[in-house]
């Protein structure tokens, strides 16, 4: 259908796509590769072929890696690979603290330049100080800290884990003035603290993820591919989140993608926490929330390309996907170009079909049709 090696506008794309549909390419702000460090569960190759796969022109690499780029040097392990492998665009994230433990700030000055923002995803900050500390200084080099607020004095399971740690990062932000973005929100009442923020000024945006809208715990089951943190919770925290990202208080859809191996997945809830999701949600999301009209097609692109690319100062001109929205399919982890398998859809009757991606005009990923 198109051509490798020449560049493509946007007319010309619409007009070869035909009956298909042109949307800017997606941009993910939180994917793991697991590169370096743990490449038996993702290389940069592999988790950068899958996001081309599912539409994504741009992501942003979450730090729990090893080593984990908490300075310069950490951190060109992981660009090397970035400029060897990556079929997209990838920007890394640098960590907060020093190895993620949470005791002393990273080399975020030397970093600033080189990074996409700040986060110690995988864990929560604990210190009140250190958070402020960071956001001091992430204010001071113009980036943004984006948190997984997880406060560990609680399960997992507890609301507050979230919630609180939220309510406690939303007080420093105002203090700080720093731009605060918060991760993989699943709870009511971070929607309302998040909403209450944004009423009052403070430069704050979240993400939720695809599984949070889609499921509830009644959908539950005793499998590794529901493993993951936060957990999917109540009936009313996902309706909660569907008004957020109706009434603009959720800003953007990121995948959390976190593919492990099989074995590290197979051992129920006892597995490790993480799933797989960069090459389903655009099918998921279109299939459960456009189709239902829950929300408009145009919400969705604004959700999963315009927000995040705009949040996060990423240039995706000229980047497009092409998806035939009319291919209705079971999904397969089996067919995903990620190593990891371990996907909540799997066997879930989907329409869209990513057949192109194109990233600077160039054509990146072709699927045949």
């Amino acid at each position: 259908m198109f051509e490798k090696g020449r560049k493509y506008e946007e007319d010309e794309i619409r007009k070869i796509a035909g009956r298909m549909s042109v949307y800017p390419a997606f941009c993910d702000v939180h994917v793991h590769f697991r590169e370096p460090g743990y490449t038996y569960k993702e290389t940069m190759r592999s988790g950068s072929m899958a996001a081309a796969r599912g539409g994504y022109g741009a992501v942003c690499t979450m730090p729990n890696l090893n080593p984990v780029p908490d300075s310069l040097e950490n951190l060109r392990v992981q660009t090397e690979a970035i400029d060897r492998d990556a079929a997209v665009a990838v920007y890394p994230y640098g960590a907060i603290t020093k190895g993620e433990n949470g005791e002393q700030l990273s080399d975020m000055d030397e970093m600033a330049e080189h990074v996409i923002a700040f986060s110690d995803d995988g864990k929560g900050v604990q210190s009140e100080e250190m958070m402020r500390n960071a956001m001091t200084e992430a204010k001071k080099l113009g980036k943004i800290v984006a948190a997984h607020c997880e406060d560990e004095r609680f399960p997992a399971q507890d609301r507050r884990s979230e919630w609180m740690e939220v309510e406690r990062d939303i007080k420093l932000a105002a203090q700080t003035g720093a731009a605060f973005h918060v991760c993989h929100i699943s709870c009511r009442e971070s929607v309302e603290l998040i909403r209450q923020a944004k009423a009052d000024g403070i430069d704050i945006s979240c993400e939720t993820a695809p599984h949070y809208l889609v499921f509830d715990e009644s959908d539950v089951r005793n499998e590794g591919r529901f493993k993951m943190n936060p957990p999917i919770r109540g009936r009313k925290d996902r309706e909660a989140l569907i008004e957020g990202i109706i009434d603009g208080t959720i800003d953007m859809i990121a995948t959390d993608h976190a593919p492990h191996s099989a074995e590290e997945k197979n051992r129920g809830f006892d597995s490790l926490s993480g799933i797989v999701g960069i090459e389903t949600a655009f099918p998921v999301l279109y299939t459960r929330l456009v189709k239902t009209g829950i929300i408009s097609e145009a919400r969705l692109t604004e959700l999963m390309s315009v927000n995040p690319a705009k949040r996060f100062g990423i240039d995706m001109t000229g980047d497009f996907c092409v998806w035939d929205n009319d291919a209705e399919y079971v999904i397969d982890s089996d067919e995903f170009l990620s190593m990891g398998k371990s996907s909540p859809f799997e066997g879930m009757k989907v329409y869209g079909r990513c057949r192109a991606l194109f990233c600077g005009g160039y054509l990146v990923y072709e699927e045949n049709v």
